[in-house]
C-alpha cells in the first residue's frame, strides 16, 4: 500500500489551533529548539508523520501533546 503524501488539514487550521515546538537534532546533526510553522515541520519530518501527529494531538484533547521520534527529535503540539 502506498501512503498518500497529501496534507489532510489546511495549513491555516494547523497554525490557528497549534503552536509547534521542535527539540532535538535535525538531519545534519545540529541541535534545534524552536517554534516552527507548518512549512518548517514538513521540512523536518514530512507530510505523512505530520498527519499522524496532528491526528494524535486532536484525539488527545490535552493542552500539550508530545511526539518523540527515534532519531532524537521531539515535536510538541501546544493547543491555543
Amino acid at each position: 500500500m502506498k501512503k498518500s503524501s497529501i496534507l489532510r488539514f489546511t495549513k491555516s487550521f494547523i497554525n490557528r489551533n497549534f503552536r509547534i515546538k521542535v527539540y532535538g537534532l535535525d538531519a545534519q546533526g545540529n541541535r534545534i529548539n524552536k517554534l516552527v510553522g507548518v512549512a518548517g515541520i514538513i521540512a523536518l519530518i514530512g507530510i505523512d508523520l505530520l498527519n499522524k501527529f496532528i491526528d494524535r494531538a486532536l484525539n488527545a484533547g490535552l493542552d500539550k501533546c508530545v511526539c518523540k521520534l527515534r532519531r532524537g527529535l521531539q515535536v510538541s503540539f501546544y493547543c491555543k
